[in-house]
């Protein structure tokens, strides 16, 4: 099976760092999976997405910038390509993870995903030569301060094919080798496939309706004595404190557990991890999540109760989370 033409370029490369080393048994079975996750068939919208990338100007950066909170490339574009270049990113409506700046283009997105960046860089071990995987990683963005802050691979994994475009619609104005955004989900990939020295799970948990079967396929997927950065959406509560949303929360469906702090960690030890910590807990604002120009839909604020800000429009606790490290066990 030929994968669709956005990936052909990515199959390639890939297939070549792949061909031999611990990653081969997993390259022969990309085409199909690259080809069902953009299938057309299955996807609707994907040619009006295609449209909107075909109508990318052509313009060079002069300076890929990765170590800022935007993302993305600085340079001269004249007025017209400034148009064409913002009505066809436009095109590619909700930006959900961000931002990113090209030109001097701000693409203003719903989250200010480098907070979370920021919350992170220093509580993991230093990525630097590390191969990286970025489970849920919608559009890439931190897939781009992954390997701005030095992995030599960095392997983003999303079911949603507008984040895959997304995705490639950076990466036509930051053609850099070793980083690829794939449209498949963590179940998709081999179960035992021990080869990442750090792997990222940020806002997937609670949307497993078996978070320890994700936390173990986690595991899976790590070298001995590699890294997991774990985000999630917790409550406030001991090490036995649970939430079970019975519907949905704040206008989310398919949220089925939110542990404490403290069970999340239990959690993580009894998947097997090590040295399980709890590096950060931070209630998501109003500033960090919001509707934007580039995100006109609903957000966190219509998501809460509009008389109690510290509840949910259900009547749960209001959302806050947590970044957890472990380590696979040597």
């Amino acid at each position: 099976m030929i994968p669709p033409p956005e990936l052909q370029s990515d199959w390639r490369a890939l297939k070549e760092r792949w061909t031999v080393g611990p990653l081969a048994r997993w390259i022969e079975t990309l085409p199909a999976l690259l080809a069902e996750g953009l299938s057309v068939e299955r996807y609707g919208d994907i040619p009006r997405w295609r449209k909107a990338l075909s109508q990318l100007p052509e313009v060079i950066g002069k300076k890929h910038i990765l170590n800022a909170p935007s993302v993305g490339v600085a340079g001269q574009a004249s007025d017209g390509e400034l148009r064409l270049l913002e009505s066809a990113l436009r095109g590619l409506h909700p930006w959900r993870k961000g931002p990113f700046a090209l030109f001097g283009l701000h693409i203003d997105t719903e989250w200010r995903s480098d907070w979370k960046w920021d919350r992170l860089k220093q509580a993991i071990e230093p990525l630097q030569g590390r191969r990286v995987l970025d489970v849920g990683c919608g559009n890439g963005y931190h897939c781009w301060r992954m390997l701005g802050a030095g992995a030599s691979e960095v392997i983003g994994i999303d079911p949603t094919p507008l984040f895959i475009l997304q995705f490639k619609a950076i990466h036509h104005y930051l053609p850099l080798p070793g980083i690829y955004v794939l449209p498949m989900t963590l179940e998709a990939m081999p179960e035992d496939l021990p080869v990442f020295d750090t792997v990222f799970s940020m806002g997937v948990l609670y949307h497993r309706r078996d978070p320890m079967a994700h936390l173990r396929s986690l595991k899976n997927k790590l070298r001995p004595g590699g890294q997991l950065v774990l985000e999630t959406l917790v409550i406030d509560g001991d090490s036995h404190a649970l939430l079970e949303p019975k519907g949905r929360y704040a206008r989310m469906g398919n949220v089925w557990q939110l542990p404490s702090p403290g069970l999340a960690q239990e959690w993580l030890v009894n998947a097997g991890f090590e040295h399980a910590d709890i590096v950060d807990v931070t209630t998501t604002t109003l500033e960090e999540q919001r509707s934007t120009s580039w995100m006109t839909f609903q957000s966190l604020a219509d998501f809460l109760d509009p008389k109690d800000a510290s509840l949910t429009i259900e009547g749960f606790p209001a959302p806050r989370r947590a970044i957890l490290t472990a380590q696979h066990p040597v």
